[in-house]
């Protein structure tokens, strides 16, 4: 499993005891979550949201949810392009880190009131909420890089809106009664994937999450009839080998 969603699954699996066979964790592997978590999701989340809106990042207060892998190379990737970055962040130990690597770290009510661009990246539900939408300022912007349809409540967005337009392709625009303009970018879904302009993460890192995958699944095929039910990691060598094999490919 190369998803943090879906390893979430797989562990609610496991600890009810309904997980009927060996997985393997690729998600967990540091070539996974350092190279496609960490720079694919940074770069193809912001590629896409600067395309889809055809607006800049650099000098924008831009709002990172989460500060796992992918929020922290969404966070430091836009600090790099120029933003004020603000992270939000439940677990201290992540939100001290985020405030080491220099960005400001904001309770969700008090980030709401100050970010033009808000990117969800927790693989969590009801991230963005109805208290955070009252409190946004005109034209802010929307988006998701984290699980599916549900970090931000759209729901809650439709309820608020006394209209709704769709300003160009990619983008819906709730229409607040005090006047003020929410734009919801690939209707709350994945923005890097989702999006009409979205293409996924680029080559150079899905090359190494794929050939995890490869490896995970032939050691498995090897070791997998001795292994019995449940979510494995996957041996360091096996990522160690892929490591080398890149270093190979870039010449180094």
């Amino acid at each position: 499993e190369q998803t943090t969603a879906g390893i979430t699954r797989l562990e609610a699996m496991e600890a009810d005891d309904v997980l009927q066979f060996p997985v393997y964790g690729v998600n967990d592997t540091p070539m996974k979550h350092f190279f496609d978590n960490v720079h694919g999701t940074g770069e193809s989340s912001l590629t896409n949201i600067a395309i889809t809106s055809n607006t800049i990042i650099s000098g924008k207060d831009v709002v990172v949810c989460g500060y796992g892998y992918c929020g922290r190379g969404i966070a430091n990737k836009a600090r790099g392009m120029g933003a004020k970055t603000i992270v939000t962040e439940v677990d201290p130990r992540k939100a001290l880190q985020a405030h080491m690597d220099g960005h400001r770290v904001m309770e969700m009510d008090e980030a709401a009131e100050a970010g033009d661009l808000f990117v969800s990246a927790t693989g969590n539900r009801d991230v963005i909420r109805t208290e955070h939408f009252e409190r946004m300022a005109d034209g802010v912007m929307l988006a998701n890089a984290g699980h599916f349809d549900v970090e931000i409540v759209v729901p809650a967005l439709e309820e608020l809106a006394v209209e709704v337009t769709t300003p160009k392709e990619g983008i819906t625009r709730y229409h607040m009664p005090d006047g003020r303009r929410l734009n919801l970018l690939a209707e709350g879904r994945l923005v890097n994937l989702t999006g009409p302009y979205s293409q996924g993460h680029p080559a150079e890192v899905m090359d190494t999450t794929f050939a995890m995958m490869f490896v995970a699944a032939y050691d498995m095929l090897v070791d997998g009839p001795d292994l019995a039910p449940g979510l494995y990691n996957i041996p360091d060598r096996l990522d160690r080998e892929v490591a080398h094999r890149k270093l190979d490919t870039l010449g180094l």
